[in-house]
């Protein structure tokens, strides 16, 4: 039945790796063989920074491609595919907006680094950033940052997830989409730009349909991913939304669900 999959894409956080960020490597380069001779395409699909997903994968990232930071960044194995570019307009229009808000901590996310600004997060919060984003740099302004913006990443008070959710929504319509995986996190993204843009970016270079892709997520922002792919995993501890779109189920994160799923398949 599954034998004509030619796209796995897999999120990452609360998915792929555990929740000590580790995946049993040898199991997972034993699937990958399986994959590449099957002419199957690995794809790491993550609200997080290339450069951090790259890292997770030393042996084999030249030979994966990348939908990263929801979508705004899109590798092709050793070919960048396509970077959003926010004009300078709605940075500063964002900037604006979660000043007036103090215990939003915000990341803005470039295409060679990502940013914190000095005096509004602590050097504990810009150490925790640096497990999602590998290049990370502090600056005095977000407005002087010289770099090329793929989007914002506000962290906020977990139980105030869904209130900043729908404030972003409201204030930033038509500018900016916010999404979020929950727990405090929102992404702050250009519109159209998702999980499933990106797939469809690198489906349409190699001549692949969506019912021949498989995609594996347990939180909201990987809902339109799920909803693209013919084949689509829910994590057993996915977020309720997720469990309703996906069309299977597979073991947690901690119990290695996906190289799980992934060895019935190849």
């Amino acid at each position: 039945m599954k034998n004509d999959i030619k796209l796995v894409a897999v999120d990452i956080d609360g998915t792929f790796v555990r929740s000590d960020y580790t995946y049993d490597t040898v199991r997972f380069q034993n699937i990958f063989m399986r994959m590449k001779n099957a002419g199957c395409n690995f794809v790491v699909a993550s609200g997080n920074q290339y450069y951090q997903l790259r890292d997770l994968f030393p042996a084999h990232h030249d030979e994966l491609s990348f939908v990263a930071e929801n979508g705004a960044f899109v590798k092709d194995r050793k070919e960048l595919v396509f970077t959003a570019d926010m004009p300078k307009e709605t940075i500063d229009f964002v900037i604006d907006l979660c000043r007036e808000y103090p215990e939003i901590s915000n990341v803005l996310c470039g295409v060679d680094s990502a940013y914190c600004q000095r005096g509004t997060v602590s050097q504990e919060f810009f150490e925790l950033t640096k497990i999602y984003y590998h290049r990370l740099e502090w600056t005095d302004d977000f407005k002087k940052v010289k770099d090329q913006i793929l989007k914002f990443a506000p962290t906020v008070p977990e139980e105030k997830t869904y209130f900043y959710y729908d404030m972003f929504c409201r204030r930033l319509k038509g500018k900016v989409e916010a999404v979020t995986s929950g727990h405090g996190s929102i992404d702050l993204i250009m519109p159209g730009c998702h999980k499933a843009s990106g797939l469809k970016r690198l489906t349409k270079r190699w001549g692949i349909l969506p019912e021949q892709c498989a995609a594996f997520g347990d939180g909201d922002n990987d809902i339109e991913m799920l909803e693209y792919c013919g084949y689509s995993y829910a994590m057993e501890n996915a977020s309720p939304n997720v469990k309703r779109v996906a069309k299977y189920r597979c073991p947690s994160n901690e119990k290695d669900g996906v190289l799980d799923a992934l060895e019935k398949i190849f």
